[in-house]
């Protein structure tokens, strides 16, 4: 991921929480699950920084059939 600073002072910490959704075989959205890691802070103001993620859910929660999408993702910085 990309995280971009456009203020005017460096973001020194924060949270980027994923939002990874459970889904049936029929497309039915069954759960979500939320978690959350830090920012690759710090960022400077007016700077971008990338970041890799690996999102992990227990595997009970995802039964054979199943499968699981990471598509909301937010981010707030200090």
């Amino acid at each position: 991921m990309e995280f971009r600073n456009t203020g005017g002072s460096p973001a020194r910490s924060g949270t980027v929480t994923f939002a990874t959704h459970i889904i049936g075989a029929l497309g039915v959205d069954w759960a979500t699950i939320r978690t959350s890691q830090p920012l690759p802070a710090p960022i400077a103001a007016g700077s971008t920084r990338s970041e890799t993620y690996t999102v992990c859910l227990e595997s009970w929660r995802v039964p054979l059939g199943m499968r699981v999408e990471t598509r909301d993702v937010s981010a707030v910085w200090e």
